[in-house]
C-alpha cells in the first residue's frame, strides 16, 4: 500500500514570517491531515488532499487565537486565575488558647519482643545447637519537666509505648524500644486514684509513669546439659497499664477574682496580649485564660482570668470547687469589683468569705483591689463610698477606655517583686515565666 499526501501550500513566504507558535500550529495541522486521510486498501492507492489556507489577513489572527486557546496558559477562558486569594478572618474563639491545668491520661507501656527459636546451620557442622536470640524490651513512658512548657494543653489523653523488636537467629537479640516522653510544665502533680505519687518541681525531673514489657527469651536461653536442643521460646511481656491524673499546681503569679460580668476578661486584654472572649451582654468565662504582662527589664508576670465566682461556691454550687481550685495556686490575688453595681464593698466581703470557706488564709495573701468600669457615671459615687469603707488601696481603672491601666501594671510589678523576695529569703525557688 502506498499513500501519498499532497498539500497545496499558498503564501509560504508569508507563513514563515508568522510567530513561532503559528508555525507550531501549522505543523500540527499537517499531522492531523495525514491521520484523517489515511485509509486501508488492498493494492496501491494514491490519495491527494488539498488544504487551502485563508487569506493572509485572517491567517495570523486565527492562528494566534487558536494557539492561545489550546496552548497558552495566560488565556482568560482557559487558564486558572492567578489572583491571590484573600485569607479568611479567623474567629476569636479559634484564636483563643485556653490554659489547661488538669489532664487524665491513660498510659500503656510497650510490649516486649518475642524470642526466636532457631538452630545453627553450617556446612560440616551437623549439630550446631540452638541460636535463637532474646527479644527487646518494650518502650517505657516517662513524664519529664520542661520549663518551656506552660500548660498541659499539649498532653494527649492516651499514650502507648513502642514495642520491642523480636529476636533473630545467630544469637541476635532484638532492639529495645525507645522511651516515650511526656513533657509537662513546672509544678505538675501526678496523682493515681486521688493519691499524689509524684511532685515535679524541678527542670529536667523525670518520673517513670509506665514500664515497658520485658522481651521474651530465645531457645538459646534454655540450653542446658539435660536439654541440648531446646525448642522453647517465650513471647514478650505486656507493658504496664496505668491511669494518671496530672494537675498543674503553679498556674500563674496573679489571679483575678471577681463575680461574673465584673470585667476581668476585658481587663486582662487591656494589660496583656491575651484574647479572652468579651461581649456587651452579661456572661462568665468557663475556662481560665492566662496573659503575660511584659516589662522593660524582660520580667514577665503571668495573670490568670479566673472564672467568675458566685455565692455558695465553696459548697460546690455550679462549678465552684473547680473555680476555687485555680485560685489556690496563685501567689497573689487581684480582686476585681464592678463599681457600676450596687454596694461594691459587699462584693469584696462576699469574695473573701468564699475564699476563706474554701481554704483558711487564702483571702489573706498579697492582694490588690481594683475598681473596674470607672468610666460609667454611677461608678464615681460608688468609688467614694468604697474608699470610705475599705482601708486598703483601691485602684480605679477602666478596661474599656484604658484609664489608669499603667498604675495597675506598676502595682502588679510591686506585688511580683515582693513575691520574689519572699521566696528567695525562704530558700525557695520562685517561679518565672
Amino acid at each position: 500500500m502506498t499513500v501519498v499526501i499532497g498539500f497545496r501550500r499558498t503564501r509560504r513566504s508569508r507563513l514563515m514570517m508568522l510567530a513561532p507558535h503559528a508555525l507550531f500550529l501549522r505543523r500540527w495541522l499537517l499531522q492531523e491531515g495525514t491521520r484523517l486521510f489515511r485509509r486501508k486498501a488492498s493494492g496501491s492507492m494514491v490519495l491527494t488532499a488539498t488544504l487551502r489556507l485563508p487569506s493572509h489577513a485572517n491567517i495570523e489572527r486565527d492562528l494566534v487565537r487558536t494557539s492561545n486557546e489550546y496552548f497558552s496558559t495566560s488565556c482568560v477562558n482557559c487558564a486558572k486565575s492567578r489572583e491571590l486569594k484573600g485569607k479568611r478572618d479567623i474567629s476569636e474563639k479559634k484564636l483563643t488558647r485556653y490554659f489547661v491545668d488538669h489532664r487524665r491520661v491513660s498510659l500503656t507501656g510497650g510490649k516486649g519482643g518475642k524470642g526466636a527459636s532457631t538452630f545453627h546451620s553450617e556446612p560440616r557442622k551437623e549439630f550446631g545447637g540452638p541460636d535463637g536470640g532474646n527479644g527487646g524490651d518494650g518502650g517505657t513512658i516517662i513524664i519529664k519537666v520542661d520549663q518551656q512548657i506552660k500548660s498541659l494543653s499539649l498532653v494527649e489523653p492516651l499514650y502507648r509505648g513502642m514495642d520491642g523488636e523480636s529476636g533473630g537467629s545467630k544469637n541476635c537479640y532484638g532492639r529495645n524500644a525507645a522511651h516515650t516522653y511526656i513533657r509537662v510544665p513546672l509544678g505538675t502533680i501526678v496523682k493515681e486514684d486521688g493519691t499524689v505519687v509524684a511532685d515535679l518541681s524541678k527542670h529536667g525531673q523525670e518520673y517513670v509513669a509506665a514500664f515497658g514489657g520485658t522481651g521474651g527469651k530465645g531457645n538459646r536461653f534454655f540450653l542446658s546439659n539435660e536439654n541440648r536442643a531446646p525448642t522453647k521460646a517465650t513471647p514478650g511481656e505486656h507493658g504496664q497499664e496505668r491511669v494518671l491524673q496530672l494537675e498543674l499546681r503553679t498556674m500563674a503569679h496573679a489571679g483575678m477574682v471577681g463575680f461574673p460580668n465584673a470585667g476581668k476578661s476585658s481587663l486582662l486584654r487591656a494589660i496583656s496580649n491575651a484574647k479572652p472572649a468579651v461581649a456587651a451582654y452579661p456572661f462568665t468565662t468557663l475556662n481560665p485564660h492566662v496573659g503575660i504582662v511584659q516589662y522593660q527589664d524582660h520580667e514577665q508576670v503571668a495573670v490568670a482570668d479566673i472564672p467568675g465566682i458566685i455565692q455558695g461556691a465553696h459548697r460546690n454550687r455550679g462549678l465552684g470547687i473547680s473555680f476555687l481550685r485555680h485560685i489556690e495556686r496563685c501567689r497573689f490575688l487581684l480582686f476585681v469589683l464592678d463599681l457600676s453595681g450596687p454596694d461594691p464593698w459587699a462584693q469584696l466581703q462576699d469574695l473573701r468569705f468564699e475564699l476563706e470557706q474554701y481554704e483558711t488564709g487564702l483571702s489573706k495573701r498579697p492582694q490588690a483591689i481594683i475598681g473596674n468600669k470607672i468610666d460609667l457615671p454611677e461608678a464615681r459615687a460608688n468609688l467614694s463610698a468604697l474608699q470610705s469603707r475599705v482601708p486598703q488601696r483601691i485602684i480605679p481603672v477602666s478596661a474599656l477606655t484604658g484609664h489608669n491601666v499603667e498604675e495597675l501594671i506598676l502595682h502588679l510589678r510591686e506585688l511580683y517583686d515582693g513575691y520574689l523576695q519572699t521566696e528567695e529569703s525562704a530558700g525557695g525557688q520562685p517561679v518565672r515565666w
